[in-house]
Parts: structure tokens; C-alpha cells; sequence
């Protein structure tokens, strides 16, 4: 969960324990009366005329959220979003705050003869089916759902448009608090859209449904949580990351995504250091400390600049020297799990250098969308320093095919991994989920109401702020991209031994050294 040179001190033990526009035809729009509007036939004339050589008339979206009436606007004729509009909080006592008792209204009915294509969803939402094949054939039932319930931090429901929460246990830090508020958001972007749900949600980084227990009876829990690995079942969800981490100052994604490409222009990949550059918390894990040996030293050099964060001085500092904007100044840098998967991925592959990825245990939503050599270096997890040092004298050998290996992962970052994406992923999720469900949700006896007035109102500092900067305000009509269908066995065998094929193709080359690469 950590963030490499963003990490915080919990990777190691159980976080628990620890500190802490649609283009409208006319005749939707309602019907204007004599009072307000007394056409001329010739008016009238002119108007059908013109209609018969344009094809269609074009209106603005909706532009407000408490009725349904529409507005002309000849600025917005193709808009697929409506403004939400803004909300106040109360003066005084804010515990009995309440949510609105009005929902957001759904999109509008669309014309028929409209055709507007949504546009495929990236490759990696086709894993989606693949976490929830495990109930494919049997269902999920409300005991399968309870059984959840053994590790999980809160219970999420969603009736009627509106979500509700169940909390069993706080989570380390407010990681929950972002998860949920990042769900908030998704209801007010697909108003109407989602159907009724329940599910359970375990904010501890490691995943728990053993696959093995479940390979000749039983049906196992659906739990949801960050990431999962091979070896287990859990559904994977978009971290609170991408709303924000308010105690290490982390920006929400869709803004610090725009620093981060700003940041990878003010020196060119030729300029930056030649070496791989790796900031973190090396505590939390063996695989961290066995790295920090890797660093330059009077014994020699592998091509390595790794460095231990102290945050206990970033936060006496605010953080002056933790601006993810200003950390593209090497020409590789190394990505290497902590206790768990690292948030930190998708900054250090927005970089425009060519990630160097210490063998992976862990998986999150997205990254099984990356190829090795495509996107990024696979490391040996065994012998991390020389293939460090291989990698990147490789790299400065071969600039250009470096280059375009740090381009394709930054690519991939601002394209599949822009907050639309994010939200679509958590859309798609939830609605193959909640086919699967064999029962009726029903809204807990313990289980309070969640929105934006509830939770942005009552929150305080760098919290709230980044819940202002990552909030939702339009609703989109158009809908979600469009979700591709799951693998075939032909495809997915397939996709797993390109992987493999180019993790030993860069063994081999790293072999042909004769092994007797010296620091």
C-alpha cells in the first residue's frame, strides 16, 4: 500500500495495531406555453424548414439538479454533462447532519434514432470478469456475503441511488474514509445508474480468500480490498489514493497527475542521471533492505541511487522534499513492493523513465494491464543489484528502446489511467457484482447514510480540501466506456506466456553477461 519515497511506517505490521450533450430532439423538451412563447406560422415555417436540411436541432444539457426542465445554452449544444449543483454546509452543530432527501435525478431518456458511440473500456477492465468468475456459476448469496464480514473494516450498500455504511473497524489512517468518499463520487458521476448492492470491504493491504480453500467446495467470501495476487480470491477495488492521502500530503490523481506531466518536461530523458533512482521506507519489508544494499558505495557501483525516507522530518518540514512533480530527474527508476503492493506505481511510471519492477507478488486493479519490456524492466527479486546494473547500463546502450519503454508506461498512465477510467472501473465492478447477488439488499439496522454534505461537512485540513479537489460535479449522461468481454482460455493463455516469454527473454540477455558483472 505504501508509496516508495512515499511511505509511511505501518507497511510491516497489521495496520490495525498500528499508529496512525447529448444532443436532445425538441420534442423532449417540454412543450412552451402561449403565455411565454406565441410563434408566427411564419416563424413556424422558417424553423420546420430549417430543421429539414439540418437533420436535428441541439439543445444544452440539464443545468441544474433539482428538476428536470432543460435550458437552451448554443455553447453546449453536444454536452453529455450536467452541472451539479453546489452544495453549502450547514452552520452550527454538524452531527445531525442529514443527506438531502433528493437524490440526483438519472439521465434523460435518449432518442432511439441517436446513435453516440461510448468508447471501449482499456484492455485491463477485462479482468473484471476474471475476479468474479469464482461465483459465476453459483451466485453470491447473503451467507457468502456475511462470511465476509470476518475481516472487513465496513459493509457498503447502495439502495436506491444511495449508499449506506456499516463500520466494523476503522481503518489505518483514512483510507476508508477516501474509498467511501470515492464511491460518493461515482453516484453522483452515473446517477441512477448503478443497481442495488451489498458488499463487504477489508482496507488491509493483504489479500485473505485463500483460493485453495475453495478449490473442491465451498463457496468463497467476496471480499473486497486494494490488490490481490495469485494465490487468492479477493475482488480488487481503486485504492483511496486516487481521492487523496491527506496525512502524507498526496494530491488527489486527476490533479497531481497533471503536476506529474509537468514535472517529466523540465528535464529531458537525455539530461537526467544516468541511474535508477529508488525513495522509500525500506522497514517494511526484507525485499526494501535487501535493495538499500544496491546503493553506490566505496565497494563499487550497480547503477543504483536508493535512498531511506524519513518522514518523521518531511512532516516537521511540510513536506518540502516529497513533491512527486519534482522526482523525474533520473533516467530509470525502480518500483519494489513493501509489505504489500505500492500506491506508488502509477507516479513512478508516469515519469517518462523506464521503470525497473523488482518482481511483483501482488497485483492491483490496473497493473495486470502492463507488459514487461513494453511498459517496464522486469528485476530479478533474487539478484536485484546486477540486474539493476544490467538494466541500466542496457538502457544507456540502447537509449532509444529506452526511451520508448518509459514512454509507453507515462502513456498508459495519462491515457487508461485518467480518473474517467477509474470511475468507469468501479461502475463496471459493481454492476457485474451485483448480477451476481441471489438476494435482496437491505439497508443494516447499525448502518448511517453517506454523501457529500455528510462527509466533506464534517471533515477538517488537508482532508477536506482534497475531498473539495476531487469532487465530482457533473453528472455524465453518456454513460461508461464500454466494457470488453472476459477472456477466452485461448486469450488468456496466450496473454500469460507473452508475459512470461518477455520476463525470460531479459534473463537470457542477463545471462549472456556470463554472470560475472562486478559493481
Amino acid at each position: 500500500m505504501d508509496v516508495s519515497w512515499y511511505d509511511t511506517s505501518g507497511g510491516a505490521c497489521n495496520y490495525r495495531q498500528i499508529w496512525g450533450s447529448i444532443r436532445r430532439r425538441i420534442r423532449c423538451l417540454p412543450p412552451p406555453t402561449l403565455k411565454t412563447w406565441r410563434p408566427s406560422a411564419l416563424f413556424v415555417a422558417v424553423v420546420f424548414v430549417g430543421a429539414l436540411f439540418t437533420g436535428r436541432w441541439t439543445f444544452s444539457s440539464l443545468t441544474t439538479t433539482n428538476n428536470n426542465n432543460a435550458s437552451l445554452n448554443p455553447k453546449a449544444v453536444d454536452s453529455t454533462t450536467r452541472p451539479i449543483k453546489p452544495f453549502t454546509c450547514p452552520s452550527g452543530n454538524l452531527t445531525a447532519l442529514i443527506c438531502p432527501s433528493q437524490t440526483l435525478p438519472p439521465p434523460p431518456i435518449q432518442d432511439p434514432h441517436h446513435h453516440r458511440s461510448r468508447p471501449i473500456c482499456p484492455d485491463y477492465f477485462r479482468w473484471i470478469h476474471e475476479d468474479l468468475k469464482p461465483w459465476k456459476a453459483t451466485g453470491i448469496s447473503r451467507q457468502a456475503v456475511d462470511l465476509a464480514r470476518k475481516t472487513a473494516n465496513f459493509r457498503l450498500v447502495i439502495l436506491d441511488g444511495r449508499a449506506y455504511v456499516e463500520t466494523f473497524e476503522k481503518s489505518f489512517q483514512t483510507r476508508d474514509v477516501f474509498t467511501l468518499w470515492g464511491v460518493v463520487q461515482l453516484l453522483r458521476r452515473y446517477p441512477g445508474r448503478l443497481p442495488d448492492l451489498e458488499l463487504m470491504f477489508d482496507c488491509v493491504d493483504w489479500p485473505v480468500v485463500k483460493a485453495a480453500d475453495y478449490r473442491t467446495a465451498g463457496v468463497p467470501p467476496p471480499v473486497f480490498r486494494y490488490c490481490g495476487d495469485e494465490s487468492t480470491l479477493d475482488i480488487v477495488f481503486p485504492d483511496w489514493s486516487f481521492w487523496g492521502w491527506a496525512e502524507i500530503n498526496i494530491k488527489p490523481w486527476e490533479g497531481l497527475m497533471e503536476e506529474l506531466m509537468e514535472g517529466k518536461k523540465r528535464v529531458g530523458w537525455m539530461e537526467r542521471v544516468p541511474y535508477a533512482y529508488w525513495k522509500g521506507n525500506p522497514a517494511v519489508a526484507v525485499t526494501r533492505q535487501e535493495l538499500m544494499r544496491c546503493n553506490v558505495s566505496e565497494a563499487g557501483d550497480w547503477n543504483a541511487r536508493v535512498y531511506a525516507q524519513d518522514w518523521l522530518s518531511e512532516v516537521r518540514g511540510g513536506f518540502k522534499q516529497s513533491d512527486l512533480g519534482n522526482q523525474c530527474d533520473h533516467r530509470y527508476k525502480i518500483y519494489i513492493e513493501g509489505s504489500a503492493w505500492s500506491v506508488s506505481e502509477k507516479y513512478i511510471l508516469a515519469c517518462d523513465s523506464p521503470t525497473l519492477v523488482v518482481t511483483p507478488r501482488y497485483y492491483d486493479f490496473f497493473t495486470r494491464g502492463l507488459m514487461p519490456v513494453h511498459h517496464y524492466w522486469p528485476i530479478r527479486d533474487d539478484d536485484k543489484c546486477r540486474s539493476i546494473k544490467f538494466a541500466v547500463d542496457w538502457g544507456n546502450r540502447h537509449k532509444r528502446k529506452a526511451q520508448a519503454i518509459g514512454k509507453a508506461a507515462s502513456t498508459f498512465i495519462q491515457e487508461e489511467l485518467k480518473m474517467d477510467y477509474v470511475y468507469d472501473y468501479m461502475f463496471h465492478l459493481l454492476h457485474e457484482y451485483a448480477k451476481l447477488l441471489k438476494f435482496k439488499p437491505v439497508k443494516p439496522q447499525n448502518a448511517v447514510e453517506i454523501c457529500v454534505a455528510s462527509m466533506a461537512c464534517r471533515a477538517k485540513g488537508l482532508e477536506r480540501k482534497f475531498m473539495m479537489e476531487s469532487m465530482v460535479n457533473a453528472s455524465h449522461d453518456l454513460g461508461p466506456c464500454e466494457l470488453p468481454p472476459p477472456y477466452d482460455r485461448v486469450a488468456f493463455d496466450l496473454l500469460h506466456k507473452r508475459k512470461a516469454n518477455s520476463i525470460k527473454q531479459v534473463e537470457i540477455w542477463e545471462q549472456g553477461t556470463g554472470g560475472k558483472q562486478k559493481p
